[in-house]
């Protein structure tokens, strides 16, 4: 069904934290706050933040048809070996429920389906319908009819009911919403208690060495590879660009647990080309 809208080990999502207090009834969400620095950068542009979004928008219609080769790219095929880490850490199980957000090509939402080995549920929310109709053709030629629903929807306002889903994701996806912080609150609302939140996302090299090679590989051939390759070199500039302007891992903690997330964590993959985060909804 498609619905259109104008270096921590980290436990499984399987094993429930001990009890903890529950945030403060009517306490303000990081929503209603000062909206982050992220909200007025396009990669190394400073923008109107409601310019954003279209913008944004705009590079993912050009990649769409070459998503996952774009991922191919920007970490060397390695983005595979991420997701099963995430699929692992969630540990999916029959009856759950999952929602997907950034997930338009479908990938994190047949792997946790594939892993429940039962009947379970996904959403597949993302705010660019291109991508959401590349993850539906790849879910029929997959013979994935049953179990997945497709939502083109954005990851600050998501149109599902609060407290409604056991995991939420977002993989390669968070740094490209205008305002961090009212994605999170999002997450949060739309989590059950004791749910858990798991974002995947390119995060900051801990490695020097590895860095600089990394720097060299993103900010000089990443970009001449997607003119070769996709014919959009203002694409790939950008979503390099959008990685360095992303917060560093502990940065992100900060920002997770002011959501009003327990027990945050995060675990570096690959030298911290990428990240795993996740918390607890209490």
């Amino acid at each position: 069904m498609l619905r259109t809208m104008a270096d921590d080990p980290i436990p499984s999502a399987a094993t429930r934290p001990p009890s903890s207090p529950a945030p403060t009834p009517g306490a303000s969400s990081p929503a209603d706050r000062v909206e982050g620095p992220e909200s007025r950068w396009f990669g190394f542009r400073e923008v109107d933040p409601g310019t954003k979004a279209p913008m944004v928008r705009q590079v993912f219609d050009s990649v769409a048809g070459n998503y996952d080769l774009m991922n191919d790219l920007m970490s060397g095929g390695i983005h595979r070996l991420w997701k099963t880490t995430l699929i692992d850490l969630i540990q999916p199980k029959p009856g759950m429920t999952l929602l997907d957000v950034a997930g338009g090509t479908g990938d994190i939402s047949f792997r946790f389906l594939e892993a429940a080995g039962g009947p379970a549920q996904a959403f597949v929310c993302d705010i660019n319908e291109k991508m959401i109709l590349v993850g539906r053709d790849r879910a029929i030629d997959r013979g994935v009819v049953e179990g997945v629903d497709w939502i083109v929807g954005d990851a600050e306002k998501v149109p599902l009911k609060s407290r409604s889903v056991d995991v939420y994701t977002i993989a390669f996806g968070l740094r490209n919403v205008t305002r961090i912080d009212a994605a999170l609150a999002e997450a949060r609302r739309v989590l059950k208690p004791g749910g858990r939140f798991f974002c995947l996302e390119f995060s900051r090299v801990v490695l020097p060495v590895l860095r600089d090679i990394y720097d060299r590989y993103s900010f000089t051939v990443l970009p001449r590879l997607g003119q070769m390759v996709a014919g959009d070199r203002e694409a790939y500039q950008y979503l390099v660009e959008s990685i360095r302007q992303f917060p560093d891992q502990q940065s992100l903690v900060g920002r997770i647990e002011a959501a009003g997330f327990g027990q945050v964590r995060y675990r570096n993959l690959t030298g911290g080309v990428a990240a795993i985060h996740s918390g607890w909804r209490l």
